[in-house]
């Protein structure tokens, strides 16, 4: 701590002002602030800077908003907590000041300057300091206040340390506090306090412990609550909201200005003016800037869209804004954020987001009660104090993600935020008045539906987004991702020409998902490898010269190829199937495999399959030794083996009846010893009886397939309208789709010859051992 000069990490802190000489706890909850703390422990040996708010409702504070004098501190300790969040032990040091604020995403970090502090020979600081621990000691044993032995430790000799740990101890204003804390010169500063020090004992003395001025109010209190009644009546406050703040003022005006009373008074009337009760937005009602407006930040997802311009063309007919509640559900990277934040801009409505992934507490929704120590609304009133109107676009991303545990159920509070016949109505426990949310555009987001609670479901329209094809891939690199990671990384898009052949071939190969998330990601490595190029040959601001990406700049700016479709595509095998699968991240393809070893006629499943696959694998185990009973074969040898079923990739999980029809391929292709066709792929629940049921997921299913080159692929007939309506004609006109309703239509088309008498041994089962 010798240089004059540091880089530290910075965490803003709200209602609490550090000193040096002092060990406070602290919470830290925001994510900039624990990204900060994380860097301080990773990069700065536990250092960073502590400085308070200006504004104490900030929860994104820009530069503007923090005290530019603040506390140099070291972390003690660190205990993450179960939301999160962390607590803190950390000693304060220094006293600095900002220099410059950097200007970093994810966390706060300053460059800070020790302050010296001035020692004034000629003024008598033994005697100050001396007067200060005696009136220190009164007012802790008067105040009843448990400080462990600190005042025993006080040395008479060092002012600055006495200053700064009465005034950490003292309830007084923030401001006082910092201006304490900004104030240099000990002997100045050893006075102010010892003056503070002095009124609040003499109160004390009087019988008064929360600092109660029998003989009128505090000079200042007065301006303070006049200011209050000015804000109140220019915030056009509902009625019951304005009759509730008046009576809050009233308290506030009997209060002692120093007490832990007043603040939490303060704290909340801030937040019953700063809500915007009766503010809207005006709203855009023209249908074709609208459509513009989506079209240019996506392409695709018609449905949702459509959607949008359904609702503006309704709003234009009945003249009231209703609560609308959608819910966005598909694989990671689809666009179901941005989606909602382009509906917002869209619908020239503020954007509002709240992350529900992990919350597990309920007053994450409802808010604290005033009765704890520390509370605060939830995170839909923040979420309305942020949007500044009361009308805004309102994410609430990952639902699915929700979780619960002793501290309450927060899908349960979520019922009445999304019930448009009572969020008219909402009480959110901190402010404990009626708010009314039915103006708001709520829009929920999942990757799958099955997480979300049957009721909350209920009350959110459902629009499925699934993942994008090859061709619309193309299309969304060339006119969003190019465009967006060029100017990014500092070039001019006319300096890039890429081939739509590179473009695919860094799709196919270099990413496998249903979204677009890790494209962008591989275009970015790209854009930083061109930049470098560019900087290098000294053509960085040349606008005329053009970089030319070529099939050798691929492997050489992403390596080596990640995926290898020849992989998927293998000669025919016996006992071998593809199958085909939608998870929470999109379609895929599941590689089946069945083999025979000695043993007891046990069916033995592994690849960690769910149990519902693993129904419907003894389902087509039964139907298989069935169907061999129909060609009157003597299956009794089978009783002496046991057939092994796998599905590789055992680490991830399988779930859903969709693979009957696969499992019971591989097992008769594997008991009669005929391969299965290369290049087919099949889905599809099955019955005893041999009947294919139709399945869910037939577009990811499908986009899967044609991802992977299989060209053929078995659905089953009650799917062909699923097939006709959400399939891309680009993928229809290039695929081989075979609709069949019964295991010997599928056995006929996939198997590389009949199922004949004379392949089966003169009717006795030989199991077919590999």
């Amino acid at each position: 701590m010798k240089q004059k000069e540091l880089v530290l990490p910075l965490i803003p802190l709200r209602e609490l002002v550090t000193f040096p000489s002092t060990i406070i706890p602290i919470l830290v909850g925001r994510e900039k602030s624990i990204n900060s703390l994380k860097k301080s422990r990773e990069k700065y040996d536990n250092f960073l800077f502590l400085s308070v708010q200006k504004n104490q409702l900030s929860e994104s504070p820009d530069v503007a908003e923090i005290y530019e004098v603040g506390v140099i501190a070291r972390i003690e300790k660190a205990v993450e907590k179960n939301n999160g969040s962390y607590r803190v032990i950390i000693q304060g040091l220094e006293r600095a000041k900002v220099d410059h604020f950097f200007d970093e995403n994810d966390h706060y970090l300053v460059k800070v300057s020790i302050l010296e502090e001035v020692l004034d020979k000629q003024k008598n600081l033994p005697e100050l300091s001396r007067g200060l621990i005696n009136l220190f000691e009164e007012y802790v044993k008067l105040k009843k206040v448990k400080l462990h032995g600190i005042v025993a430790k006080l040395e008479a000799n060092k002012v600055s340390e006495i200053t700064d740990i009465v005034i950490s101890v003292l309830n007084i204003p923030i401001k006082l506090k910092q201006s304490l804390l900004e104030e240099l010169n000990v002997y100045e500063r050893g006075l102010k306090v010892f003056n503070i020090l002095k009124r609040e004992v003499f109160k004390l003395r009087a019988g008064n412990p929360d600092g109660e001025t029998p003989k009128g109010k505090e000079e200042g209190q007065d301006s303070e609550v006049e200011e209050y009644r000015k804000k109140i009546e220019a915030a056009e406050l509902p009625d019951h909201v304005k009759k509730r703040a008046e009576e809050e003022l009233e308290r506030l005006a009997m209060m002692p200005p120093y007490s832990a009373e007043s603040t939490v008074s303060r704290y909340y009337l801030d937040w019953l003016i700063a809500i915007p009760w009766n503010k809207e937005k005006a709203e855009n009602h023209d249908l074709e800037k609208a459509s513009a407006i989506l079209d240019e930040d996506h392409y695709g997802l018609h449905k949702p869209k459509d959607r949008i311009l359904d609702y503006l063309a309704v709003r234009q007919l009945v003249m009231k804004s209703t609560g609308e509640i959608l819910c966005f559900v598909g694989p990671p990277g689809v666009g179901k954020s941005s989606l909602s934040k382009s509906i917002a801009r869209a619908l020239n409505r503020a954007f509002v987001r709240v992350s529900l992934g992990g919350v597990k507490d309920e007053a994450e929704i409802r808010g604290h009660r005033r009765t704890y120590i520390g509370s605060y609304p939830g995170q839909i009133i923040k979420g309305l104090k942020k949007a500044k109107f009361s009308n805004p676009v309102f994410l609430l991303d990952e639902v699915d993600k929700l979780s619960s545990d002793f501290r309450g159920d927060p899908a349960s509070a979520l019922l009445e935020v999304l019930d448009p016949e009572q969020n008219s109505e909402f009480v959110d426990h901190y402010l404990d008045l009626e708010v009314d949310l039915s103006k708001i555009f709520f829009i929920t987001t999942a990757n799958s539906v099955e997480p979300i609670p049957p009721a909350l479901k209920d009350r959110m329209e459902i629009i499925e987004l699934p993942g994008y094809t090859e061709r619309e891939k193309l299309h969304i690199a060339k006119d969003y991702l190019i465009e967006k990671q060029a100017k990014k990384n500092g070039l001019f898009p006319l300096q890039i020409a890429i081939e739509d052949s590179i473009i695919l071939q860094i799709i196919n190969e270099y990413t496998r998902e249903a979204g677009v998330r890790n494209l962008e990601r591989q275009i970015a490595i790209v854009m930083r490898k061109i930049a470098r190029h560019f900087v290098e040959k000294g053509k960085a601001n040349d606008k005329d010269k053009a970089f030319v990406m070529k099939d050798e700049h691929v492997q050489k700016f992403l390596g080596i190829a990640k995926f290898n479709k020849a992989q998927v595509l293998s000669d025919s095998e016996v006992g071998v199937t593809t199958g085909l699968a939608w998870t929470a991240a999109g379609g895929d393809i599941l590689i089946i495999e069945t083999r025979f070893l000695k043993g007891k006629g046990e069916l033995i499943l592994t690849g960690r399959l769910g149990e519902i696959m693993r129904e419907s694998s003894s389902t087509a185990l039964t139907f298989v030794k069935l169907k061999l009973f129909e060609l009157d074969l003597d299956t009794d040898a089978l009783e002496k083996y046991n057939i092994h079923l796998h599905i590789p990739e055992g680490a991830v999980p399988k779930e859903g009846p969709s693979a009957g029809v696969t499992l019971a391929v591989s097992m008769i292709s594997l008991l009669t010893g005929i391969p299965v066709k290369a290049n087919h792929a099949m889905t599809g629940e099955i019955t005893l009886r041999g009947k294919i049921l139709p399945v869910g997921g037939i577009k990811e299913k499908v986009i899967a397939a044609h991802r992977y080159g299989i060209r053929n692929v078995l659905l089953p007939m009650e799917n062909k309208k699923d097939f006709e309506e959400d399939i891309p004609d680009d993928i229809k006109n290039d695929m081989n789709i075979h609709f069949v309703n019964v295991m010997d239509e599928v056995l006929d088309i996939v198997l590389e010859k009949p199922i004949k008498i004379k392949n089966l041994n003169s009717k006795v089962i030989k199991p077919f051992l590999n």
